[in-house]
């Protein structure tokens, strides 16, 4: 399959022709899916390599996660990718529409602080209420005390910090949100989380690709994306303090460590939170994209869409860690292999 390159928003993306092309299956063997932008690398490879394995197409859009979630609960999508579970609102819409929601964990991954100052060289340091306050607007300048403290002997700039954000429906924002939300009291008192929040400040843009570009074309700015965008880039990414007090670079092992110090805890429906967990190795930013689907699939699609599932639970692990994404645990790999046994085929 060519492979192909092509510039959205600034930030420059390797994605399958197949991707792009996908409408031109002969054979009528086709899923639509889309939503989460967080993984649309990843989805990218996955849906690349299972065209070779087996022939059927993978159409993604990657339009954030609320819209995955919504499409899905519309059935225009055979499922959705989000990476913030569903709330009780959504799974209410989705029992109107016609049945129960289930989440399949796809991937693992790690939401990156990332930040344009040229000459500042080695990871900055953060730590979750600095985060905050930068978002909350009340820490404005890259020179602040509180930065300076966590990153003497770096010469920080007396120079404004332009706090960049989504502006869409957003997985990657609810991890971000949710994270803050648990180190930063004024944050969860004043916005809380979710695929959107009302943001008391930054500029807004869609996708990760549009906060990656908007982050690389803006000196002093920050911003928060899916970590392959910022490697992919070529951005510089900074250390979290974790719980433990630790500061940590998002790396594949430290967001497995942050899963796997959780298996125990996660619940029976598999919606469940990675962010400031513990251990003392733990990336504190770490999510999970899922896939959402109805309990009961129609004959015409619905063993395409479990066949496919399965593929990218299973061999799918494989190609994960090329692109900077953490395999799920072998513990979670199970239970999403219950969940999908669990889904019915109706005529």
């Amino acid at each position: 399959m060519k492979r192909i390159r092509f510039e959205m928003g600034g930030v420059v993306l390797a994605l399958s022709s197949l991707l792009v092309l996908s409408g031109c299956g002969g054979d009528g063997k086709r899923l639509n899916a889309g939503g989460s932008t967080f993984v649309y690398p990843m989805m990218s490879k996955w849906a690349d390599e299972y065209k070779k394995a087996t022939g059927v197409e993978v159409n993604y859009q990657s339009i954030g996660s609320g819209g995955g979630i919504q499409q899905m609960t519309a059935k225009t999508f055979d499922f959705g990718c989000t990476d913030g579970p569903m709330n009780e609102e959504q799974l209410s819409k989705c029992r109107e529409a016609g049945g129960e929601a289930v989440h399949i964990p796809l991937v693992l991954g790690a939401v990156v602080a990332t930040y344009n100052l040229p000459g500042i060289e080695g990871p900055l340091k953060f730590t979750g209420p600095v985060l905050a306050d930068i978002y909350l607007g009340k820490i404005t300048k890259w020179n602040d005390p509180s930065l300076r403290d966590l990153n003497r002997n770096v010469p920080l700039p007396d120079q404004d910090i332009v706090v960049i954000h989504r502006s869409d429906g957003s997985g990657t924002t609810y991890v971000w949100a949710e994270y803050l939300s648990k180190v930063s009291p004024a944050w969860k008192e004043k916005v809380g989380f979710g695929t959107s929040v009302n943001w008391p400040t930054g500029i807004g843009q869609k996708g990760n690709e549009g906060v990656a570009g908007q982050v690389k074309r803006t000196q002093g700015s920050i911003g928060y994306v899916e970590l392959e965008y910022a490697l992919q880039n070529q951005m510089s990414v900074g250390e979290v303090q974790n719980r433990e007090g630790v500061f940590v670079k998002p790396t594949l092992q430290s967001v497995k460590t942050a899963a796997e110090a959780l298996l125990k805890e996660i619940p029976d429906d598999l919606r469940y939170s990675l962010t400031n967990g513990p251990g003392k190795d733990s990336y504190p930013i770490s999510g999970t994209t899922w896939a959402v689907l109805y309990n009961t699939l129609p004959a015409s699609k619905g063993q395409l869409i479990l066949d496919f599932l399965r593929w990218v639970i299973h061999d799918g692990q494989k190609y994960c860690e090329e692109l900077h994404y953490t395999p799920l645990p072998a513990g979670l790999v199970e239970r999403a292999e219950k969940k999908l046994a669990g889904i019915q085929i109706v005529p």
